[in-house]
């Protein structure tokens, strides 16, 4: 009976390890408050977009806040206009002061707060995306934005665990925006945009296409005068060759 038991029993473990997976079942939420996209890179600048989804089957959203981590200031952050929404930018000092453009900022952003006003509030089953322009971005390998999201009636979800890598995720995992060093051919050419160094790495690919195809044009030119050289050449031997000779 024991023999038969065990595999019965892994058998109930691996279905409800795919139930799960599948479904979402245990665990910590599967639903919570994320920055799309979540990878970017240093000294750059983005559009980000705070994505709110309700895990309430009763209240509605009705408040999302969103703060910035104080050891990475921004000197740039502008909000899009959500309809129904309002939202409220709180600052702090920063010392030393941020550079952005040869201006020293002596504040930058430190919280966000969207209000939903009228019927705007994130209902049962939706979500809602915040976008957030920002810049240029520090020199650190992560982002940590914690969250506070409010609800009808009066419950908060605090999202503001940082994840630890390589770790299973916390049960209220903070948004994160991982942030990567700028490579050495995005900074090659100065002030240039990621497109317009694309373009002008384009640009030296033509030139250099160009380039190879003058040498070929050139070569195959050469090679055709020579054969009507040889040509020449080998059809004056047979003339005289056949010439009958005096």
């Amino acid at each position: 009976m024991i023999r038969l038991r065990r595999p019965a029993t892994a058998a109930a473990l691996a279905l409800a390890a795919v139930t799960t997976a599948v479904l979402g079942f245990g665990g910590p939420a599967s639903a919570h408050v994320s920055v799309n996209p979540t990878e970017a890179t240093q000294g750059s600048y983005g559009r980000f977009a705070f994505r709110v989804p309700n895990e309430s089957d009763t209240a509605a959203t009705t408040k999302v806040e969103v703060v910035l981590p104080e050891n990475a200031p921004i000197g740039s952050v502008s909000t899009m206009p959500v309809p129904g929404w309002t939202v409220a930018v709180q600052k702090r000092k920063v010392d030393p002061p941020i550079e952005v453009h040869g201006s020293q900022l002596t504040e930058a952003v430190s919280k966000l707060t969207w209000t939903a006003s009228g019927d705007a509030a994130v209902k049962p089953g939706q979500f809602q995306e915040f976008p957030v322009s920002m810049g240029p971005l520090p020199q650190v390998d992560r982002m940590v934005f914690k969250t506070l999201q409010t609800y009808s009636d009066g419950n908060v979800a605090r999202w503001i665990e940082e994840p630890t890598p390589g770790a299973e995720e916390p049960e209220n995992p903070a948004p994160v925006l991982t942030l990567a060093p700028a490579s050495t051919s995005a900074s090659a050419t100065p002030g240039a945009s990621p497109a317009g160094q694309a373009a002008a790495d384009d640009d030296d690919d033509d030139e250099d296409s160009d380039g190879v195809a003058t040498g070929l044009a050139i070569a195959g030119l050469v090679a055709g005068l020579a054969g009507l050289l040889l040509g020449g050449l080998a059809f004056a031997r047979t003339r005289r060759e056949a010439t009958p000779k005096a």
